[in-house]
Parts: structure tokens; sequence; C-alpha cells
């Protein structure tokens, strides 16, 4: 075992894990972080998507020994992070997959939107093409991904 330290969603947390953990199943099924989703366990589907210090990674695809130090953002804990807090209010890009109806069935709505999140942190003004590129390691297998481009590009501030 081993001891790891690191930030998740804005607490600290302090635990013994096995060096062979993933984060996905330690945010899972130890925290009850659960709308990270596992999808694939290859880093193929982008469901698992979460923030590490701030930009996006499949969750699948690091170990939770990795993670130690360092600071996790869930989609549980993305509004709170922007709101500092406000109840019920959601982050812009939450708000805007809402407004746009950038999801059917949700299962991968929430790495969707954590890798939406770091591409407009990165590009505030996206074109549809770069919101294209920027999002497609993340697989959608019901929307077809216009409304998730409509919704992205309507959190940058405009539909283009």
């Amino acid at each position: 075992m081993t001891r790891i330290e690191l930030t998740v969603d804005g607490s600290s947390v302090s635990d013994e894990v096995e060096p062979r953990l993933l984060l996905v199943q330690y945010l899972r099924e130890r925290l009850g972080k659960t709308g990270t989703v596992i999808g694939c366990d290859t880093s193929n589907c982008g469901a698992c998507t979460v923030h590490l210090d701030g930009r996006s990674v499949k969750s699948c695809n690091v170990l939770a020994v990795q993670a130690s130090g360092r600071e996790v953002t869930t989609i549980e804990g993305l509004a709170a992070t922007h709101t500092g807090g406000a109840d019920g209010e959601l982050h812009p890009v939450q708000e805007a997959f809402r407004e746009c109806h950038g999801l059917q069935c949700g299962f991968c709505t929430p790495g969707m939107i954590m890798q939406a999140v770091d591409l407009l942190n990165e590009n505030p003004s996206p074109t549809e093409e770069d919101v294209r590129l920027g999002m497609e390691g993340n697989i959608c297998r019901c929307t077809g991904y216009h409304n998730i481009v409509k919704s992205v590009l309507h959190a940058a501030g405009g539909a283009r």
C-alpha cells in the first residue's frame, strides 16, 4: 500500500492505495465520485475525463499514486470550483450543454464537459473546427456531435 495525499474538488484527501489502482477507480469506488464514468478502460472514449492540476486527463490512464500531491476536479466539483461553492449554480459549460441539448443518454457528458472546459481555457474563442479537433478524444455514441459542438461554441460566447 502507498499513502497518497491530494485535493479532490477542493477537499484534501489522504488515503492508502494499491500502487496499481487507477485514478478513475479511486474516484468512483473510494470517494463516490460516480460522475466520472468508466467507459472503455483503454483511454479511447474520454468518458472518465477529469482535470488534474487544471488540465484534462483520462483518469483510466492515470494511477491514483500519480495524482498524489496534485489537484483533481471531477464533474461533481466543477461548478463549485468555478462559482466558489454557490449552491445549485452550474458551470457555464454545463449550462451551455443544458441549453443547447448537448447530450442524449448522458453517459459521455461528464467527460465531454470536462474536456470542453479545458479546451475553452486554452482557446476561449474557438472556431467550429477548433472545437471538433479539441473534442476528438471524447466519443459520443448517440448525438452525432452537432449539439455538443453547438454547446461548446455557446459556452465560448456565441454559437457560430
